[in-house]
C-alpha cells in the first residue's frame, strides 16, 4: 500500500484549516495572558508551542497520508489505544486525583486523547464494514462494547468526563446512521441505571462534590462551590469588549482556578468581553459546518463517518467545557478544543483534522 503521496493543495479545505489555526490562536493568546501572572518564564506557552509544532508535523503529515492506510490500522490503532488506556493505570501519573497521565521527559501525555481518535477510527471501520445493515442488534450491541471498553477503562483512572465525550461519539454516531428507536431508548435506560452504579462505586467525593455544587453553587461558595462561582464573575466582569488582555483580575489575580486549561472561556470572557466571546463560538461553529459538509459531500462511508465522529467529538468537548464555565454542566475537567492549555489534546485534534484533510483532498 503506498501510504503517501502528492496531492492538489487546491483541493485542499483552507477554510477549515484557517478555522481551526484562529481557535490556536486565540488560545495562545489567552495562555499568554494568564502566563503573565505566573512570572516571566511563560511555561504554559512554551509547552503549548512544542504541542503546537508536533501537532502541525502530523496534520501535515496525515494530510499527505492516504485514506486507506488509516482505514486499514484503524483496529491496531485502537487495540494501541487500549493498551495504552490499561497501562496508564499502572504506570500513569496521579494529577488531581486522575491517574490518567505519562510523563515523557517532562511532558505529560494523556492517553485518553489518543483514544476518542481510537474509538472514532474503529467505529468509523465496522460502520463501513456492516454495509448500511444499521437495524441488525449485533450492530448496535456489538460497536457499543468497543466505545465501552475505552470507556470504562477510562472511568477507572477515573475520569468521568472523558468516558462521557467517548460515550457521546459513540451515541452521536449511532443517531447519525439511524439505528432502532428501541436500541436507542434502551441504552438511555441503561445508561441512568448505570449512572447510578457509577455514582456509589467509582466517582471519587471530590467528583461528587462537583456534581452536587452544579446542583446547587451555595451549597459551598467557598469551597467546591467557588470555581463554579470565579468563572461566572470573571464572565460577567467582562461585559461587551473585556478588560484587555493581561488586564482580568479574577484571572491574573489567580482567583480562577486552571485558567489556562477548564476555565479558559471564563478568561478570554473576562478579558476580550463578549465581543471575543462570540467570534470564538462563530469560527468554531464555522468549523463544525465545514465538518458536516464535508461529511455530507463525502463519497465514501468511512470518509463521512470519520469526518461526523470528528465533529461529534469536537462539538460534545466544546458544550461540555462552556457549559461548565457558563454554569450550567457540571465541571468535569474536559478541556476546549484548539483553545486550552493541554498538548495531548492539541496534537490529537489536530492529527484528526489533517485525516479529515487527507481525506476532502482526495475526494474520500
Amino acid at each position: 500500500m503506498r501510504v503517501l503521496s502528492k496531492f492538489n493543495w487546491r483541493s485542499f479545505d483552507w477554510p477549515l484549516a484557517a478555522a481551526v489555526f484562529l481557535l490556536i490562536a486565540i488560545g495562545l493568546t489567552a495562555i499568554y495572558s494568564v502566563d503573565l501572572s505566573r512570572g516571566a518564564e511563560l511555561s504554559f506557552l512554551k509547552k503549548q508551542l512544542v504541542a503546537l509544532t508536533i501537532g502541525f508535523i502530523l496534520f501535515v503529515t496525515a494530510s499527505l497520508t492516504q485514506p486507506n492506510f488509516f482505514r486499514a490500522y484503524a483496529k491496531w490503532f485502537y487495540l494501541v489505544c487500549l493498551v495504552l488506556l490499561a497501562g496508564v493505570l499502572i504506570f500513569g501519573r496521579a494529577i488531581r486525583g486522575t491517574t490518567g497521565w505519562f510523563v515523557l521527559g517532562g511532558f505529560n501525555f494523556q492517553p485518553v486523547e489518543l483514544a476518542k481518535l481510537g474509538v472514532i477510527l474503529i467505529l468509523a471501520y465496522i460502520i463501513t464494514g456492516f454495509g448500511r445493515r444499521f437495524e441488525r442488534p449485533l450492530f448496535f450491541f456489538g460497536t457499543g462494547l468497543v466505545a465501552l471498553s475505552a470507556a470504562a477503562l477510562v472511568l477507572l483512572q477515573p475520569d468521568l468526563g472523558s468516558a462521557v465525550i467517548l460515550g457521546l461519539i459513540w451515541f452521536g454516531l449511532m443517531i447519525m446512521v439511524g439505528v432502532r428507536r428501541t436500541y436507542i431508548l434502551g441504552f438511555v435506560l441503561v445508561a441512568l441505571i448505570a449512572a447510578v452504579a457509577v455514582w456509589f462505586f467509582l466517582l471519587q467525593p471530590y467528583q461528587k462534590d462537583r456534581i452536587l455544587i452544579f446542583v446547587d453553587p451555595n451549597r459551598d461558595p467557598l469551597g467546591a462551590g467557588y470555581n463554579i462561582s470565579q468563572a461566572i464573575i470573571a464572565i460577567g466582569s467582562g461585559q461587551w469588549f473585556g478588560r484587555g488582555l493581561g488586564f482580568g483580575s479574577q484571572s491574573q489575580l489567580k482567583f480562577l482556578p486552571e485558567a489556562q486549561t477548564d476555565f479558559i472561556f471564563s478568561a478570554i470572557g473576562e478579558e476580550l468581553g463578549f465581543a471575543g466571546t462570540a467570534a470564538m463560538i462563530g469560527i468554531f461553529s464555522f468549523m463544525l459546518w465545514r465538518l458536516v459538509d464535508i461529511a455530507r459531500r463525502s463519497d465514501n462511508d468511512f470518509g463521512s463517518t470519520f469526518a461526523s465522529g470528528v465533529a461529534i467529538a469536537l462539538f460534545a468537548q466544546f458544550v461540555v467545557n462552556v457549559g461548565a464555565n457558563l454554569g450550567l454542566l457540571p465541571i468535569t475537567g474536559v478541556t476546549l478544543p484548539f483553545v486550552s492549555y493541554g498538548g495531548s489534546s492539541l496534537v490529537v485534534n489536530l492529527l484528526m483534522i489533517g485525516i479529515v484533510e487527507s481525506m476532502v483532498v482526495r475526494r474520500y
